[in-house]
């Protein structure tokens, strides 16, 4: 009697064990996707659309955390008309601005489907005169399918002007 005790209780130890290892979800992936934004600050007298390319990479730490790199594409465009600065008036064909984010990335899932985030790092200025700057853009993103997410961002690039955009993406988990 006492043997069948213990086969039992090691069968139930060993099914837990497989039923919480299962239910461990591994987030380690591959993402790509695109997102439009509207600029505000300094940069909304020159501007009134940008779109990007998002890629990134990211190690689940442990259920609640991620943490990764990220890169892509930023264009914005620019108004080609006048533009009104005060006292002083630009008129012209301007370039478009464009930025290349190399960054670090860490997410927050409070919940598997929800999740907080920042990536910190350097936007390298793509368009002759574009210095770039440091790029910081904290995000929330909600899972909307097993391999597809929507956020929102705000971009904040610390160049010669105040780079500030609000941002929606959609991204695809690999």
């Amino acid at each position: 009697m006492k043997n069948k005790t213990y086969v039992l209780v090691i069968i139930a130890l060993i099914a837990v064990s497989f039923s919480s290892m299962a239910q461990r979800v591994d987030r380690t992936n591959f993402k790509a996707g695109v997102h439009a934004g509207v600029p505000f600050g300094d940069i909304s007298d020159l501007a009134n659309f940008e779109i990007g390319l998002d890629l990134g990479y990211h190690w689940a730490l442990s259920e609640l955390i991620d943490a990764g790199l990220s890169t892509g594409f930023m264009n914005v465009f620019v108004n080609n008309d006048t533009v009104d600065f005060g006292s002083f008036v630009l008129e012209g064909d301007f370039p478009n601005i464009q930025y290349l984010p190399v960054a670090a990335a860490l997410r927050i899932y409070p919940t598997y489907d929800f999740k907080l985030g920042a990536d910190v790092g350097y936007a390298v200025g793509v368009n002759q005169g574009n210095s770039g700057g440091l790029y910081i853009r904290p995000m929330v993103g909600v899972n909307v399918g097993r391999s597809t997410e929507v956020n929102i961002s705000y971009v904040k690039i610390s160049d010669d002007y105040d780079f500030s955009m609000a941002a929606l993406g959609i991204l695809f988990l690999f």
